[in-house]
């Protein structure tokens, strides 16, 4: 059966819904994705690795519609169709320790549908390249440090161009040059959706965050619109305010605060750390 592809669609949700043994983790979560790197950022059990796996068809929500490029994820032939032009990066990868990066990136090709050796080789090694693994390709992953390892996952994920990359904490264990490297790789994909608990990310890699909190979205905009949130609700002094809500020191030695300022506080320019935290605690305005 021939089915037509959406390419500039990305992820259609509404009312995506998943329960885990009565517990549930997303609970009611309307999503739309389509162009640029779009961040899911929230703590530890928001919800986040569970609506990137209703992404990736691994999981099928159990109430709510979901489309996926254009295509209904339900249907075994569209969902086929959506997974050859889908790149995944899950939180545990699970690499085979005996393969080699070029191995276990050419396994996943095959899976692919890259049928020509040539080519396939070819495409193998331009992944690697792009992730900086060319010079320990042939390597063991065993043998591989944890940053590598997740470079090979990546790289896994990158393979055969994706219209759509489904990415769950792409940076974890990640150096600084690398975070540079992979920041260059996301803007050039079409479609990026990706979780992370770590705002300094969203702020470098993404044009749009939603915050989850307990399977909710709580917040759809751009990182500037999530900073915003604390305008008027961060002050600086020389001493600790026991009445702010969060309170520390800045490297230069004031008192950074956040909260309802007192009179004649001085206030400062907001930063994604703060409206974030301010959101999260259920105290912006």
């Amino acid at each position: 059966m021939s089915t037509r592809v959406d390419r500039t669609a990305g992820v259609v949700g509404t009312g995506l819904t998943k329960r885990y043994r009565g517990t549930v983790a997303v609970d009611g979560v309307d999503l739309e994705v389509s162009g640029g790197v779009v961040g899911l950022l929230g703590p530890n059990g928001a919800g986040k690795s569970t609506v990137l796996r209703m992404a990736a068809t691994v999981l099928a929500p159990d109430s709510g519609s979901l489309s996926l490029l254009g295509l209904d994820p339900s249907h075994h032939d569209e969902r086929v169709e959506i997974r050859r032009r889908l790149g995944y990066l899950p939180q545990d990868p699970g690499l085979y320790p005996g393969f080699t990066p070029f191995d276990l990136v050419d396994y996943v090709a095959v899976l692919k549908e890259l049928t020509d050796p040539g080519r396939r080789r070819d495409e193998v090694r331009r992944v690697l390249e792009e992730v900086d693994l060319a010079d320990v390709m042939h390597k063991k992953i065993r043998k591989l440090s944890g940053g590598m390892r997740q470079r090979v996952a990546l790289a896994a994920a990158m393979v055969g161009r994706p219209d759509l990359l489904v990415l769950d904490e792409p940076a974890s264990g990640l150096d600084p040059e690398q975070r540079l490297r992979l920041r260059s790789l996301l803007s050039a994909a079409p479609t990026v959706l990706m979780s992370t608990h770590d705002t300094s990310e969203v702020a470098a890699l993404c044009h749009r965050v939603v915050v989850l909190l307990a399977g909710m979205v709580v917040f759809d905009g751009t990182p500037g619109d999530l900073a915003e949130l604390a305008r008027g609700r961060v002050w600086e002094d020389d001493r600790q305010d026991p009445d702010a809500f969060r309170s520390w020191q800045t490297a230069e030695g004031a008192w950074r605060h956040l909260g309802e300022p007192p009179p004649a506080a001085g206030l400062v320019d907001p930063t994604l750390d703060d409206g974030y935290l301010l959101l999260a605690r259920g105290t912006h305005r």
